[in-house]
């Protein structure tokens, strides 16, 4: 077992021990919360990582102590700052990782998103997302949890609705040709950039080739509100929150921007790309 998943264990076993001193059940915790009741037992299985926020609405519903929850807290925040490696972390399944992303999006009003060579995962498709889980788990021996994982991607779609949240995503045209799923299943992932780019609290913005870039596009990153910044390599996932870290990446996210096309001219570079990808399955 990885040192992550070791803290995530070490911290649902302890919240569990809370829930049960103050006896209550796992179903009248989750209640209290608004909670599904799932993820009292996500968090508590180690199947979840539990936020500072889970921590502290917790603390309070079973009634712990302050110093009790000091402790806590502390545990939440440096498991979810730790800059894991990608394969300790994805041993606790696709699911799992699907389900903290999902958290940490719960408490996000303003998302900023580049990604240079896959679609972004808020608007793919379940046939896209399943080719890309299969590509994961394969380079990284997952467990058998694709299925599992896509339902939580699609659950996560759901924000995309809620009037409240505002949403700027840029990608390169490359990524709309990169072959990551076969032909047809491309063409219904454009088919969903089409329709995605319509939705009021979308900016939805493709860099076209052809155009000089600020600088070499080498990994992708989410800005999540004004407060943190996720940076995903082939190895790790940086989670930062250095006020200046979040103020480079921002400022390299406008210079993108600046670079990039939206509304018709985005969605005629959709459909450019989608036609070609017909010509090239047809007879």
């Amino acid at each position: 077992m990885s040192g992550f998943q070791q803290a995530r264990v070490h911290l649902g076993s302890q919240l569990r021990q809370l829930r049960e001193t103050a006896q209550m059940s796992g179903k009248d915790l989750a209640a209290r919360l608004g909670w599904q009741a799932s993820k009292v037992s996500r968090i508590e299985n180690a199947r979840q990582s539990a936020s500072e926020e889970d921590v502290v609405v917790w603390g309070q519903a079973v009634g712990a102590p302050p110093e009790v929850m000091d402790e806590l807290i502390a545990q939440a925040v440096t498991l979810i700052e730790r800059q894991d490696s990608w394969r300790q972390r994805y041993k606790s399944g696709l699911a799992a990782l699907q389900e903290d992303v999902r958290e940490l999006e719960a408490r996000t009003r303003f998302f900023r998103v580049f990604e240079p060579g896959v679609i972004i995962g808020l608007l793919q498709t379940a046939e896209y997302a399943r080719n890309i889980f299969a590509k994961v788990r394969r380079l990284q021996g997952t467990g058998d949890d694709v299925d599992a994982a896509i339902r939580v991607r699609m659950r996560r779609q759901e924000i995309l609705y809620d009037p409240a949240r505002r949403f700027h995503f840029l990608m390169p045209e490359a990524a709309l040709r990169y072959r990551l799923a076969p032909d047809e299943v491309m063409r219904g992932q454009l088919d969903r950039l089409l329709a995605v780019t319509t939705l009021p609290n979308v900016e939805f913005g493709l860099i076209p080739f052809g155009v000089e870039l600020p600088s070499a596009p080498l990994n992708g990153f989410w800005i999540y509100n004004d407060t943190l910044v996720g940076v995903a390599t082939r190895t790790k996932e940086l989670l930062l929150r250095d006020p200046e870290e979040v103020t480079f990446y921002a400022a390299a996210f406008e210079e993108l921007r600046a670079a990039s096309v939206f509304q018709e001219q985005a969605r005629e570079l959709i459909v450019r790309v989608l036609v070609e990808y017909s010509k090239q399955s047809g007879p």
